[in-house]
Formats: structure tokens, C-alpha cells, sequence
């Protein structure tokens, strides 16, 4: 007889899958990569730090998961990706079934003091790469008519902001592509989400904490965000439990963007 508790269980695994999730080596990432393999996923882990990477996986074998380290630049031109995302597919033995962009660069820097390296990093991270990567390897998910991919979005995608302004409008131009691909490849079986989280603490914004929890302290939660907390949601994404929601912008932010709390 099945338990209640077995049949969530059941609707939560990812046994059997093929993720992949760039920028995987630390943070967001990394938590997201822990958790898809926790739920039997064998995780491709993918960045530029070949240390922090094996380290990732190396935690994930102690825990009993699987997990790959490939290391790869996104900033790299468009062939480059594509043979990248064939060498996922080698070293996962067989087509990608969940894809997460989580990779971003975010230069903090106002309009004029954004420098040409900084444009075209950003453009290339943030919206080439996904849509790059996302055509190569969706090819293999419309073959087996099932398929999951989840774009990690952000609260600044939704407000004006003195700085970060490229990165802002690079996160709201990929939520517009995941919103897209929902509509172009959802009626063939891949389902097509993005989580937008709000101001989380993660290595890059250690030297933040000040201003970030000043940032979240008139919000419900009263907190800044855990790279855990966007992992649940993206695992929960990928789920069999999510299997009706397409093109759909899931805020994990505290309610940053929506409410006011004082």
C-alpha cells in the first residue's frame, strides 16, 4: 500500500534524469545542483573554477548522489557553446532532460561607468549563452517528447534601479525568452519555467550583508533570501508536481516585489 508520504516522495523525484545547471560552482547554483541530485538526478556541473566545481561534486558523492564536473565558459563564442553542450550530453550518456540557466555576470556600476568589457560579458553571459545552449540541447528533449528547462530570473528584472541596469533588463530579456520557448516547444513536451528570486545571500554579495538586509527588511519576510530557498523552488519546477505549469515566473523574493511589510 502506498503512503501518502511515498506518493509525494514519488511526485518529487527526478530519478532517472539528466540535469545540467550552469554556473554551478558555487551559490545558487551549486545549492540547485545538491538538491536535483539529492532527488536522483546525475547533475552536470559546469563553471570556469575547476576546484569549487570538483568540490561540489565531491560533496555530492558523499551524499550518495551523481554528479559530473565539465568545465565551461559561457562567455564564449556561439560554436564554443555548442560543442560545450555536446560534452554535457557525452558525459551525461544521453540528451539533457532538465536544463537550468542559473549562470550570470552582474556588474554593479551605473549607466556611465559601465565599461564595453562589462556590456558584452553581460550580453554574452546572460542572454546569449541561454539561448545558445538552450537550441542545442532542446533538440534532444523534443526527441523524447519530455523535457524541463528553468531560467533563473531576479527581482530587478521588475523595477528601476540606479545601478545594475543591464543586468536588470538582461534578466527581464531572458524571462521574455523563457516565456517564449513555453509557447514554441510546451505543446512537444518541454516545459519551460523561470524562478526569479529576490535579494539572496551568495558568495558574490558576501561583502553586502549591510546593504542587503537592509534591502529586505521591510519585506514580509523580513530576511534576505537562502540559495536553498531558489533551489526548492527549481527542484519543485522540474517536478512531476509541477507537470501543468508553463511559462510561468515563480518570485521566491520575500515579497519583495509585490508587497511592503513597513
Amino acid at each position: 500500500m502506498t503512503t501518502i508520504n511515498q506518493s509525494q516522495s514519488d511526485s518529487l523525484s527526478l530519478s532517472g534524469r539528466r540535469a545540467v545547471v550552469t554556473g554551478s560552482t558555487s551559490g545558487i547554483g551549486a545549492a540547485t545542483a545538491r538538491l536535483l541530485a539529492a532527488r536522483g538526478a546525475h547533475v552536470l556541473i559546469t563553471g570556469r573554477d575547476r576546484g569549487r566545481g570538483e568540490d561540489v561534486v565531491a560533496g555530492i558523492h558523499r551524499d550518495g548522489g551523481a554528479a559530473t564536473f565539465v568545465p565551461s565558459d559561457l562567455s564564449a563564442p556561439a560554436d564554443e557553446l555548442r560543442s560545450a553542450a555536446r560534452s554535457w550530453e557525452s558525459a551525461l550518456g544521453g540528451a539533457v532532460d532538465l536544463l537550468v540557466h542559473n549562470a550570470a555576470v552582474c556588474p554593479a556600476v551605473d549607466t556611465l561607468s559601465l565599461t564595453d568589457e562589462h556590456l558584452e560579458a553581460t550580453l554574452a553571459v546572460n542572454i546569449r549563452a541561454p539561448h545558445v545552449l538552450t537550441a542545442a540541447l532542446v533538440p534532444g528533449m523534443l526527441e523524447q517528447g519530455a523535457g524541463t528547462i528553468v531560467v533563473i530570473g531576479s527581482w530587478m528584472s521588475t523595477v528601476g534601479h540606479a545601478i545594475v541596469g543591464l543586468y536588470s533588463a538582461s534578466k527581464a530579456a531572458e524571462e521574455q525568452l523563457a516565456r517564449s520557448w513555453a509557447a514554441e516547444f510546451g505543446p512537444r513536451g518541454v516545459r519551460v519555467n523561470t524562478v526569479s528570486p529576490g535579494a539572496t545571500r551568495t558568495p558574490i554579495n558576501a561583502g553586502a550583508g549591510d546593504i542587503i538586509a537592509q534591502m529586505t527588511a521591510g519585506t514580509p519576510a523580513g530576511r534576505p533570501g537562502t540559495p536553498d530557498e531558489i533551489a526548492a523552488a527549481v527542484a519543485w519546477l522540474a517536478s512531476p508536481q509541477a507537470a501543468y505549469i508553463h511559462g510561468a515566473t515563480l518570485a521566491v523574493d520575500g515579497g519583495i516585489t509585490t508587497t511592503r511589510a513597513s
